[in-house]
């Protein structure tokens, strides 16, 4: 009997959606072994040489332009693609994705990012015949995700879940599950080998990150952190941002035993073990991955549009704050150094909080979804 297959599509604009595939295959193959799964990043996959120049250049306007991109995600965001987009779309990925479905013959299509989204629902409108599940990858749900054609929406938050009611999408087709993340972030992990492997020392510990692009964005942030290296510890995470490592590298003021400079790396679930406090991007899977870790967290410089969504969910439930000012991180800091324990106590009160999360698992929701389907075609 042909072992049953799962496509998940993604895009690279940023890290998080490729990451909430990844970790979807993993627990998929985890629950279910039989389970034959393929993770593609749609475009960098059919036009390998044009995929980069469209990612820097979104890269580049984000950085350089926040404001533009923020008018532009607030115009859209009761909107689907208009029909340009969707136009571009289908004459750039249309008949190739069609072709990768055909040769691949997945039993469901599982995307975590819009554009594979749009195109697979217009597959479907044209005859396909799988389940289409849509995992949303943020605290918000643009108009960009909605589509008719989606059997089912896994979402991160009841509001999330409104807000699709909102559009028109049924309520049977939308599961409340959360974001992705790998098991890994799930599990414990023991401090003690990762201090060493890592070269750590048994300090209060301050976790930097970027998103998916590594380090951005003002320079004074980081080297007023510094500022506290002889009582504190960092871990500046620096992801695939080669610049930025060379960068902080050369910098003087990181040049201590308390600071670690790091670039890409798998094993963010075991950083995040032994680091007491996390800074971040509000990233909808950084603070996924943190919410699961129950570690707390600052949050800079937003993404105007989706990651202001996401600051707003995780500031208003009182799991992250805001960085308005030096003075936010030189509070957290002088607690980390002088209130130790008080800081251990809230961690362990945020990791109770994460394990006892009654939210559904999205890789059960999945293959529920592909017997259901199964078993309704062979009626």
């Amino acid at each position: 009997m042909r072992k049953k297959r799962v496509l998940l599509l993604s895009e690279g604009f940023g890290a998080g959606h490729t990451q909430a595939a990844q970790a979807l295959s993993v627990s998929l193959k985890q629950r279910c072994p039989e389970l034959q799964t393929r993770v593609l990043e749609l475009g960098a996959f059919l036009h390998p040489t044009l995929a980069p120049w469209i990612f820097t250049a979104f890269r580049k306007t984000v950085i350089s332009q926040p404001k533009l991109y923020g008018k532009l995600y607030r115009s859209q965001y009761k909107k689907s693609l208009n029909r340009l987009a969707q136009l571009a779309l289908h004459r750039i990925f249309y008949a190739q994705t069609a072709e990768i479905i055909r040769q691949l013959k997945p039993d469901a299509i599982v995307c975590t990012h819009p554009f594979p989204n749009v195109v697979v629902s217009r597959l479907k409108r044209a005859g396909l015949s799988i389940p289409l599940c849509t995992v949303i990858t943020d605290y918000d749900a643009h108009g960009t995700w909605v589509s008719s054609e989606v059997t089912k929406y896994l979402v991160s938050t009841e509001d999330v879940k409104k807000k699709l009611l909102t559009r028109g999408i049924p309520p049977h087709k939308v599961e409340i599950t959360g974001i992705p993340v790998h098991p890994g972030f799930h599990q414990p992990h023991d401090k003690g080998e990762i201090r060493a492997r890592f070269n750590l020392s048994d300090l209060p510990t301050v976790m930097v990150m970027g998103g998916g692009w590594g380090i951005l964005g003002n320079n004074s942030l980081y080297e007023h952190m510094a500022g506290w290296r002889e009582r504190i510890q960092f871990l500046f995470c620096l992801g695939s941002n080669e610049k930025a490592l060379h960068k902080f590298a050369e910098n003087p003021l990181f040049q201590h035993r308390n600071i670690h400079l790091l670039g890409f790396t798998n094993e963010i679930d075991k950083l995040m073990e032994v680091s007491d406090l996390l800074i971040t991007k509000p990233g909808g899977m950084t603070c996924s991955e943190g919410l699961a870790k129950g570690i707390p967290m600052l949050f800079y410089e937003p993404i105007p549009g989706q990651e202001e969504e996401n600051l707003q969910y995780f500031t208003a439930l009182g799991l992250g704050e805001q960085i308005e000012s030096a003075a936010t991180m030189d509070h957290w800091f002088r607690t980390l150094a002088e209130q130790y324990s008080e800081v251990q106590l809230h961690r362990k009160v945020l990791c109770s909080n994460a394990r006892h999360n009654p939210l559904a698992d999205s890789s059960k929701v999945i293959i529920q979804l592909l017997n259901e389907w199964q078993e309704t075609a062979a009626l």
